[in-house]
């Protein structure tokens, strides 16, 4: 028994249902409550650590796809003089593919890579604003397992072309643009879960640890797909893809997507025998008000007023909502860069070999969870997200540069700069998407409200994307006919775009950093 829904009503009151009992009822509703909260966050990181796992393998295998045959020994039976692409994987041993080549020894399979890269991410980012405004007004537990599965399937696709020796160029960006798509749906869903979970609490240190889904389905995915890279890559995709498909059906059968959703009969497979026996008081106390104001010619009431789902350019005209979109656009991109270049990076750099490339990669994204929880503290403990975010970007500026010049020396300074670079740039672009964009999709001016979080998730997500999707691209091109210097010049300046999206915001926290809540946000 909910004394809450009795305790809307006088006469109720003067009937003395505010008693001890009710009260110990409410306390106990209140504690399986936080069981559920965790039960939800809990459920969130996994979902969105598949998510990110299987947007891994392209990254990993990138260095059998095209690889220098000139080194390698080619087996028995293969004619190298007939073949002197052997060792890589037609399309990507192509050379002068586009009109931009400088010389004749040219080889462009970094920038079909850069392509492929894109087909999936600026997909992903024009598709997220529309992912947004339908994740406001459809069900989160069909959305998010329509999602996963449509992602569990393209990334399959993609691994039958080593299975059906597929080698069509056309094929793979027609499955990076329709995988990015469908991948669209993790981001806005999990964090409007959340949101729905935990509401306007000061949550910076609970998003930091949970924004550690990132890192840790970068790891997973990097491991899986390294197991196989040299064996056969097909299943690099292949085993991701299935994972993806296994959850989706979790997702159907105990998603809760709402406090609410614990008295909905719709999930009643998963709801203990108290619950379901306060869902029957609930139903016969809703019945008796329905009577009583059918009666008293009065509203029921039990009944909530319905909360209309706000648009875009009312998203966007909250305060800090386009200035941490723009910062994130910069910051995206070069968190993408090294998700999908760092370990081809390595691998071209060092003698490593493509497994133990990808393999020490993963230590990028183990600094990348330490940033983003550091980053979620500070911002609790400061108020002062804004000044976090911007002072991890002015340090990552000078970090970057210091890997590219002694990463190589040795293995130990490899491990310990690629730590600190991913705390660097992975801390502001989690507390970004997590805390600040669950703060201002429950801003003040919405008035309560709640029907926001989505579209402004996928409003500073969807820019950050089209900046994910350019850093790659850019990268790739850049590496071919430039050297990977200047694509390290590349994400140092794209740092100190990011910084100075920030500094009008920062100002404001300054002036106010005795007030609770920052101006930009009050």
């Amino acid at each position: 028994m909910n004394f809450k829904e009795f305790g809307t009503c006088e006469e109720d009151m003067s009937d003395g249902k505010w008693s001890l009992a009710g009260v110990a009822d409410g306390l106990r509703g209140f504690v399986k409550e936080i069981k559920w909260r965790r039960y939800a966050l809990l459920l969130t990181f996994i979902i969105y650590t598949c998510f990110h796992a299987s947007r891994k393998p392209l990254s990993v295998v990138k260095s059998v796809l095209h690889a220098n045959c000139t080194n390698l020994t080619p087996p028995a039976n293969v004619n190298s003089t007939v073949d002197p692409n052997w060792c890589s994987w037609k399309p990507f041993d192509l050379q002068k593919v586009f009109f931009l080549n400088f010389g004749e020894d040219t080889n462009e399979a970094n920038s079909l890579f850069g392509l492929l890269d894109s087909a999936f991410l600026f997909s992903y980012a024009i598709s997220m604003f529309f992912s947004g405004f339908i994740g406001e007004r459809m069900n989160l537990r069909y959305f998010l397992t329509i999602g996963t599965l449509m992602s569990g399937i393209c990334i399959y696709i993609f691994g039958l072309a080593k299975i059906y020796n597929i080698h069509n160029i056309w094929y793979f960006i027609g499955v990076q643009f329709f995988g990015g798509i469908f991948q669209t749906t993790g981001w806005p869903g999990v964090v409007t879960v959340v949101g729905n979970w935990y509401g306007r609490e000061k949550n910076g240190l609970i998003f930091g640890l949970w924004n550690s889904h990132t890192s840790v389905g970068n790891i997973l995915g990097t491991v899986v797909a390294g197991m196989y890279v040299e064996q056969d890559w097909s299943k690099s995709f292949t085993v991701l893809a299935i994972v993806m498909m296994v959850l989706s059906i979790v997702i159907f059968l105990f998603l809760l997507s709402e406090p609410s959703s614990i008295r909905s009969s719709s999930t009643s497979n998963i709801i203990d025998s108290d619950i379901q026996s306060e869902v029957a008081v609930q139903n016969e106390v809703i019945f008796v008000l329905e009577n009583r104001a059918r009666v008293e010619q009065r509203p029921i009431l039990s009944q909530e007023p319905s909360v209309k789902a706000i648009g875009f350019i009312e998203a966007l005209k909250i305060p800090g909502v386009a200035e941490f979109s723009l910062s994130l656009f910069f910051a995206k991109l070069v968190s993408y860069t090294f998700l999908y270049w760092l370990p081809f990076y390595i691998h071209s750099s060092t003698t490593f070999s493509p497994e133990f490339s990808a393999e020490i990669s993963t230590l990028f994204d183990i600094g990348g969870i330490a940033g983003g929880i550091i980053a979620g503290a500070v911002s609790d403990y400061t108020g002062m997200q804004a000044f976090t975010c911007g002072a991890m970007l002015l340090y990552s500026v000078p970090m970057l540069y210091i890997y590219y010049i002694y990463g190589g020396t040795c293995l130990s300074v490899n491990i310990l700069l690629l730590l600190l670079c991913g705390a660097l740039v992975n801390g502001p672009y989690a507390l970004i998407t997590t805390a600040v964009s669950a703060k201002l999709g429950m801003h003040r001016t919405l008035s309560e409200n709640t029907k926001a979080l989505s579209t402004v998730t996928a409003i500073i997500d969807g820019t950050g994307s089209i900046g994910a999707a350019s850093g790659p691209l850019f990268a790739g091109f850049v590496s071919d006919y430039f050297g990977w210097e200047y694509v390290f010049f590349m994400l140092m300046i794209s740092d100190i775009f990011a910084f100075c999206m920030l500094l009008r915001l920062m100002k404001f926290e300054f002036r106010n950093f005795s007030r609770s809540t920052p101006e930009w946000n009050s």
